[in-house]
């Protein structure tokens, strides 16, 4: 099949937003927004592709010669490839086309690779690539350390797949231990980094990191993030395909979790404007929330969703590079301690900036579908219990959290 151009292949690693009504920066709030600003990940970033040649695609054709001084950003500003990535689990299935996606950013300046084995390989690969970041590789815990000095995002996609029966729930005890070790070395070396959770199930694994960064008197909510990008992705994708939409226009949030049921997407809310009859909306829902089990199913046995989840990943770490250089308007659907329902953690959207977590925005709850709020209420109590599963794991005493 024919793509469009190199420029459309790329476009869609980062986040779109438009101008919101101003927030303060100074605490982490809720927000009322009369105006919920656009949220589709598809058009104007640093990356943006279309008539304009971006930064992106002007160094992929090998055009920049000085990414670090010769390009503009869309919001006015000299381009300054200056922030350090780290991937840890950078080997496996999601960590490798990842990494692959962070080293193309024009904002990156070193992106370091961690995983337990064969990651040496996969930074000689991506040292090859002509775009400004210096690829280095650590392997093993004796390097981890390293690996994550001075770092500013740290992404965690390392883990074991699901496999065709298996449940995220089924993955909890291994992942839940490689979580809480990787985010151990974080709270000891990188302590102010941004932290992008991957490692399923995130409805756990993001409790069992706040629990160990607190432990280790570090714990910032507003620099943790679970990233349910995908699920945002999936929704825009569904929906442009059901009602025949131009994929960049779309804009579906997506609430709650990040597994099953607690995967809410909220089609009333749907930019642009559509009407759903009552059909489309259970099958647009339910093939949503299934959305990876379709994708482990037609692997049969070979794989988890790693294309589309490194995808999504990555265009939430662009997302967190824009904000840490100064875009004052980032937008993204995460799973975050939140104070919008009566669970520790919800995902929604959020406005992201230099210090991490700025707000949560409160409207994508009201005015919610009968469909919705009964959804909503059905799911809080599955997340409670995976967010309390997390909670009550971390706190364990070593040896029995290692069974």
């Amino acid at each position: 099949m024919a793509t469009a151009t190199s420029a459309s292949l790329f476009s869609t690693v980062s986040s779109s937003y438009s101008k919101a009504s101003s927030i303060p920066h100074s605490r982490l709030q809720s927000v009322k927004f009369n105006s919920v600003p656009s949220f589709t990940g598809l058009k104007s970033t640093s990356l943006i592709s279309g008539s304009d040649s971006s930064s992106l695609t002007k160094t992929l054709r090998g055009s920049v010669t000085n990414a670090q001084t010769s390009d503009k950003k869309p919001y006015g500003f000299k381009i300054n490839a200056s922030y350090k990535v780290a991937v840890l689990g950078a080997a496996g299935g999601i960590g490798q086309p990842l990494s692959l996606l962070i080293k193309m950013s024009p904002l990156v300046s070193t992106l370091h690779l961690y995983d337990i084995a064969n990651v040496k390989g996969v930074a000689a690969d991506l040292s090859h690539c002509n775009t400004p970041s210096q690829v280095r590789d650590f392997t093993g815990p004796s390097e981890l350390a390293d690996c994550l000095k001075d770092v500013n995002v740290v992404v965690i996609p390392a883990g074991v797949p699901r496999k065709p029966g298996m449940t995220r729930d089924d993955l909890f005890n291994i992942n839940a231990n490689i979580v809480k070790t990787l985010v151990e070395a974080v709270a000891e070396n990188c302590p102010n980094a941004f932290i992008h959770i991957i490692s399923n199930p995130v409805n756990s694994t993001v409790p069992i990191a706040a629990e160990v960064l607190k432990k280790k008197g570090v714990y910032d909510p507003k620099k943790l993030f679970g990233v349910t990008t995908l699920d945002v992705v999936r929704a825009n994708t569904f929906v442009s395909q059901k009602k025949n939409l131009k994929l960049i226009d779309v804009d579906v949030p997506v609430i709650g979790g990040h597994a099953g049921i607690t995967i809410l997407p909220l089609l009333s809310k749907t930019k642009p404007s559509v009407n759903f009859t009552d059909e489309e909306i259970q099958e647009l829902t339910v093939r949503i929330q299934n959305a990876g089990t379709e994708v482990v199913d037609a692997k049969a046995g070979a794989g988890s969703a790693t294309l589309s989840m490194a995808y999504a990943a990555a265009r939430f770490v662009e997302s967190s590079l824009r904000a840490l250089d100064g875009d004052g308007d980032v937008y993204e659907c995460s799973f975050v301690e939140s104070t919008l329902t009566d669970l520790p953690f919800f995902a929604s959207r959020v406005k992201i900036g230099k210090n991490g977590l700025e707000a949560v925005i409160e409207s994508d709850l009201q005015g919610l579908t009968e469909y919705e709020q009964k959804a909503l209420e059905a799911l809080k109590v599955e997340l409670k219990a995976s967010i309390d599963k997390g909670v009550a794991f971390a706190n364990k005493p070593a040896a029995a959290a290692a069974n």
